[in-house]
């Protein structure tokens, strides 16, 4: 997702809207641009590249301004270019703005304001808005981009600032996050929290729909219809030290190590060991109305459906509840079959996930309970969902997600464990589930140890092109998760696929210069994997296992071998996922990849 800051205030402007850009380059971006308002008017800059390719570009700016707007850009519309990049002006140079989304009529809109008399310069859609606004502008701006936006169709989150209108930054948001931050006679715009932390903590969702009118003093918000919002301050918990790396290589790699933290986080306060029933009061249910409950679904994307699919089997076996795992993309444009006694489970770290967050609103237009799965604080999800639980794993920087990944399992295991107490499982059995999970945090920082080994593993096969990963039943879904992180961040082409289809396609592959990563723990179906490994060996597959501690069968019959520490069979993916993870990330810095931000991907998909 594109980047958007926003300051207005007493101080200089640059400085400021330079630093929140630059809290937001982990989200991946192409261009970047600022627009800053002087006496003499609007002073725009912008460059193709990384924001150091905009400071050169800046570095004899004389301009004394208080009050700007900034972007880093991620193409949709226009290739990345300088021409294309934002802040975007009308034809006069006097309105600038910066989007964040897809206006979808666009090239209507475009047809439109060319049969009016205006050029448009640019490739991109964002340009489109701008001129919108200057047609429809008569002297008010705040109702001069109320009436553009209500002729647009598809998602933005925008900041506009004008000449016109010193002292001054009008933010829209649809579907695509927006954020006002509230300080002491400066106010900020921007799209993640993260690029004003250092200058306050005191924040207002934008919710969809909404505009405001932001000045150093006062921020007013209304509808599009221009009905009176009235706003509510949060205060964010988390510090600036948290969206450091300190002292690691990369964000992804400080996350890896986070993850016995963040796991504690998701678990704290949350175990009820006496009953054996984790106490999960976000929800908003009431037992007996759990125990009503005939069908689960789980709607997610990319990571977080590899998440929700362990969830599957985790509640299918532990609660005997059916459940379905559905892309939130795919969901959104059938026609699913929904009842009042369908759960379903929204995940997403950011809670903004385009795809998702439509899902989301299709089932609860069926009259669907939803539960949100969620990091952030606040986010559209959050606040939409009928209930829901915080992962509380803190900012997660990285582009690839490996901490939010394990603390959505977690939160599973704890609904799974939940469910299945309100069905058909002991007291015991809950019990003893609960002291598995009491020891998974310890049992990662186990894994962690083992850092160096993985990285010797990872030194041998860096250069292959290709790897696929194996897995079965509830470890087919780390298998997917394994191939998607490589894939992520070193670009090596990855296949997760569960074990025993690789006879039916993917073993035509296989030959020595094909690494293969099996998951084999010591579970039922151990054997049945152990002839899947006997089968690349016999065609010369370089095998590396992730197995059980105490194994000594293994070791003979693989190349190398990572061991994880015993645990209850349903909770094995938040062990088994810490490997390979460490795996991907050593292979991707040993091939000089970005490691934080991967190409062509983004942090959060707030747009189709």
């Amino acid at each position: 997702m594109c980047g958007i800051v926003g300051y207005v205030g007493p101080q200089q402007a640059e400085p400021i809207l330079l630093k929140g850009i630059k809290r937001l380059e982990y989200r991946g971006y192409d261009s970047a641009g600022i627009a800053l308002l002087a006496d003499n008017g609007l002073y725009v800059t912008k460059a193709a590249g990384k924001i150091v390719e905009l400071e050169k570009l800046l570095v004899h700016n004389t301009t004394e301004s208080s009050h700007g707007i900034a972007h880093t850009r991620w193409a949709t519309h226009g290739e990345p270019n300088q021409l294309n990049a934002h802040p975007h002006t009308d034809t006069t140079e006097d309105i600038a703005i910066v989007h964040n989304g897809i206006i979808e009529n666009y090239r209507t809109l475009k047809s439109f304001l060319v049969a009016k008399g205006y050029q448009i310069k640019t490739d991109t859609d964002t340009e489109v808005l701008a001129q919108l606004i200057r047609f429809s502008y008569k002297g008010d701006l705040t109702e001069a981009v109320r009436e553009a936006l209500t002729q647009v169709e598809g998602t933005y989150g925008i900041a506009v600032i004008s000449s016109a209108h010193p002292n001054m930054i009008i933010a829209a948001r649809m579907g695509s996050p927006l954020i006002i931050g509230v300080g002491n006679g400066e106010n900020f715009v921007a799209s993640d929290v993260s690029a004003i932390l250092d200058s306050t903590n005191r924040v207002v969702y934008l919710d969809d729909g909404e505009i405001a009118t932001v000045t150093p003093d006062d921020y007013k918000i209304t509808t599009i219809q221009n009905v009176k919002i009235s706003p509510q301050i949060e205060e964010i918990s988390w510090s600036l030290d948290e969206i450091e790396k300190g002292g690691f290589d990369h964000f992804m790699l400080k996350e890896i190590y986070e993850q016995p933290t963040t796991l504690r986080n998701a678990i704290r306060g949350r175990l009820n060991f006496e009953e054996g029933i984790p106490r999960l009061n976000g929800l908003n249910l009431q037992y007996e109305e759990l125990r009503e409950i005939k069908r689960i679904l789980i709607t997610a994307c990319g990571t977080s459906w590899n998440a929700g699919l362990i969830g599957e089997y985790m509640l299918e076996e532990m609660a005997r509840i059916p459940c379905e795992v559905e892309y939130a993309s795919e969901l959104r444009y059938r026609s699913p079959i929904f009842d009042l006694k369908t759960l379903l489970f929204v995940i997403s770290q950011s809670g903004e996930t385009a795809d998702t967050l439509a899902a989301m609103r299709e089932a609860q237009n069926h009259g669907v309970t939803t539960l949100g799965l969620v990091n952030v604080v606040g986010s559209t999800i959050a606040r939409q969902s009928d209930g829901g639980v915080y992962l509380h794993a803190g900012p997660e920087i990285g582009v690839a997600s490996t901490k939010a990944f394990t603390s959505q399992v977690m939160i599973l295991s704890l609904l799974t464990t939940l469910l299945g107490r309100m069905r058909q499982m002991s007291v015991q059995t809950g019990q003893e589930i609960i002291e598995y999970i009491k020891d998974i945090p310890n049992q990662v920082e186990e894994i962690l140890e083992k850092n160096e080994q993985i990285k010797n593993i990872a030194a041998e096969y860096y250069k292959a092109d290709n790897f696929l990963y194996l897995g079965r039943g509830i470890n087919f879904p780390v298998a997917l998760e394994g191939a998607l992180k490589l894939k992520e961040i070193s670009y090596i082409h990855a296949e997760g696929y569960p074990a025993a289809e690789m006879k039916h396609g993917p073993i035509a592959l296989i030959d020595e210069n094909m690494p293969v990563v099996v998951i084999a723990l010591k579970d039922p179906v151990y054997d049945k994997v152990m002839s899947n490994i006997a089968e690349v060996r016999s065609r010369n597959g370089k095998v590396i296992a992730i197995a059980t501690e105490g194994d000594t069968e293994i070791a003979d019959k693989v190349n190398h071998v990572i061991y994880i520490p015993k645990t209850y069979r349903l909770l094995t993916p938040l062990l088994s996922i810490i490997p390979l993870q460490l795996l991907a990330y050593h292979i991707a810095v040993m091939r000089g990849c970005h490691v934080d931000q991967p190409r062509n991907l983004a942090k959060s998909v707030t747009v189709e």
